[in-house]
């Protein structure tokens, strides 16, 4: 049974040695409190018996039958005596005797059996030792097994993390290859298509280089065409030049014979027939002769009309007449007799502001330019309107008619044209595009040639078959306001927003005169000077209301008229010689004798 170790399951129950503290040591205790005559005085004799039980067993580590029957037997006896004492108190003396035997015999026994033990104890104690190294040596390796795996746990941890971050990443990736593999079908069919438009665009290129090329070769013909064009037209000119300084020279033989017939004329008494003319060169015709009266100086307003309300912008006198007629911003014409200032006829129809007059040499057509971008043709003797002339995109500013044909009328506009129309037919036969706005205009004394004046200052010459420039000169530092032909076709007046006024040659366009006075100021873009029917004078108004009469031989004022209390727009002299008529801004008309 030595060298074994103690079978544990036979030893007694640690409840029935510990039973003073143990639950079921408390019940029996109460029992024994309340059946036994001496109480509580038996009960600390159990615990000394404890105390040597667990003493004399303590060291013991292999199996003994005879301990362990002795033991069993102890136990029961225990047991026994301690219900045994509730009855009788003769149970703790036999307890004390049995005690004492059982101390005896354990001493005995624990001498005889003391070699044993202390030899069996010796392996168990180094085996102990050696367990206990094992066992130290193993919660070691379990420390280090658990820091390990805490390690591995964070790691874990931290792969894990990675490894979502990664599948999302990862499902990133994939939309993103989605989304671009949507895109590249997509760009796939659009290069498919581009493809396709590039094939068209390919074709239609050929097919314009083609083109091109034909074009090309036309072009080189065209070119020549047009340098030989060129060439001609520049021989034509040449010879039209040549042609006009020849019919210049004739001209000027012509006004020589004539200045010299007219002082022998004028030696005979025979003043009258001098002043017979045709076209101005010659002044006679087979028909008859028109006569005209010396001009004399005005001097004394006859007549004051309040003819227009808002103001008159022109006036003019029929031909070899005394008829006055006017037009204004009443969108009326009106008819006057000069010598008596009473109305005669008014004509009705335009549809905006007259801003210039102008009336055929029969007498029997007047035509008024308007504001309403428009010209208007009346009959005299019906007082109706025979043609509306349209064309024009702007207001109309200018107008003047043939002094050869009563068919042919200039206009200008603002718009920055000059159109010629053919009264007989009603439409415009011819334009002239130019890049200054015209502010007057008139026809050569043979019909072939257009003056007209500009809001850059510059008077300038115009073909009116080819509506090619001819001439350009710089007539004033301002705008023109006025243009004014002589009776004789020579001398050609401007009037300009510089306070000047400037008589040019037609043939050279060289200045010939140039007239100022102080005080003299031109009031708008449209007023207008004259000329009076014998080339001596001329008359302009001023915005101060004044009318200034100046000598053309002598360059100087002769005469100041003041009767107006507005700015004088227009002036206008009677072919007869006399009245000179004067409008002003509030629509007053003066006649001057």
């Amino acid at each position: 049974m030595f060298g074994r170790q103690w079978p544990w399951e036979f030893f007694p129950s640690r409840a029935v040695l510990d039973y003073p503290t143990s639950d079921l040591g408390v019940n029996l205790s109460k029992k024994l409190l309340s059946r036994s005559p001496f109480g509580i005085a038996w009960l600390p004799l159990l615990w000394p018996i404890r105390s040597v039980i667990l003493t004399v067993c303590s060291g013991w580590t292999s199996s003994d039958v005879v301990v362990l029957v002795i033991y069993r037997m102890v136990s029961k006896i225990l047991l026994c005596v301690a219900v045994a004492l509730s009855h009788e108190e003769i149970a703790r003396e036999a307890i004390k005797h049995a005690l004492k035997a059982l101390r005896k015999r354990h001493l005995l026994e624990e001498g005889a059996h003391a070699p044993a033990f202390i030899a069996i104890s010796r392996p168990i104690v180094s085996q102990g030792s050696e367990w206990k190294e094992k066992a130290e040596n193993l919660e070691l390796e379990l420390q280090q097994c658990y820091k390990a795996q805490s390690r591995l746990s964070e790691q874990l941890v931290v792969e894990v993390a990675e490894c979502r971050t990664s599948k999302a990443l990862l499902q990133e990736k994939e939309s993103a290859i989605t989304n671009l593999q949507t895109e590249l079908t997509q760009t796939r069919d659009e290069c498919s298509q581009l493809k396709e438009d590039l094939e068209e665009k390919i074709k239609a290129l050929e097919l314009l280089v083609s083109e091109n090329h034909e074009l090309k070769a036309q072009l080189e013909a065209m070119t020549n065409k047009a340098k030989n064009a060129e060439a001609e037209n520049k021989m034509l000119i040449d010879r039209w030049m040549l042609q006009k300084m020849q019919d210049a020279e004739r001209l000027n033989e012509a006004n020589s014979i004539y200045e010299d017939m007219v002082d022998r004329l004028k030696a005979s008494g025979l003043e009258s027939l001098a002043r017979q003319q045709v076209d101005g060169v010659v002044r006679r015709n087979e028909d008859g002769a028109e006569f005209f009266l010396e001009s004399t100086i005005p001097s004394i307003c006859k007549h004051r009309i309040n003819a227009h309300e808002g103001g008159c912008a022109s006036i003019l006198f029929e031909y070899n007449s005394g008829k006055l007629i006017s037009g204004g911003q009443d969108r009326t014409i009106k008819m006057w007799d000069a010598s008596t200032g009473s109305l005669s006829q008014t004509l009705y129809g335009c549809l905006g502001s007259v801003l210039d007059l102008t009336i055929t040499h029969d007498n029997r057509s007047v035509i008024a330019a308007s504001s309403s971008n428009n010209l208007y043709v009346w009959d005299v003797n019906s007082g109706r309107v025979r043609h509306t002339l349209t064309g024009h995109t702007d207001k109309v500013c200018a107008v003047d008619v043939s002094k050869v044909s009563s068919r042919h009328v200039l206009s200008a506009a603002y718009d920055r044209t000059i159109k010629v129309w053919d009264l007989n037919k009603g439409y415009c036969i011819n334009t002239i595009i130019f890049h200054s706005n015209c502010n007057a205009l008139c026809f050569s004394m043979d019909g072939q040639t257009i003056c007209s004046g500009h809001v850059d200052g510059n008077l300038r010459l115009w073909d009116i078959q080819t509506g090619k420039l001819l001439s350009e000169v710089a007539a004033h530092s301002l705008a023109i306001t006025s243009i004014s032909l002589s009776r004789n076709g020579n001398v050609v007046l401007t009037s300009g927003r510089d306070n000047l006024h400037n008589l040019f040659d037609m043939r050279s366009l060289e200045v010939c005169g140039t007239l100022r006075a102080t005080g003299n100021r031109v009031a708008s873009n449209w007023s207008r000077s004259c000329i009076s029917p014998d080339d001596n004078y001329v008359a302009a108004g001023s915005a101060d209301g004044s009318i200034y009469i100046w000598s053309i031989s002598k360059a100087d004022i002769v005469s100041t008229l003041r009767e107006h209390t507005s700015p004088v727009l227009c002036c206008s002299w009677s072919g007869l010689g006399k009245p000179l008529a004067s409008a002003d801004k509030n629509g007053i008309i003066c006649t001057w004798t």
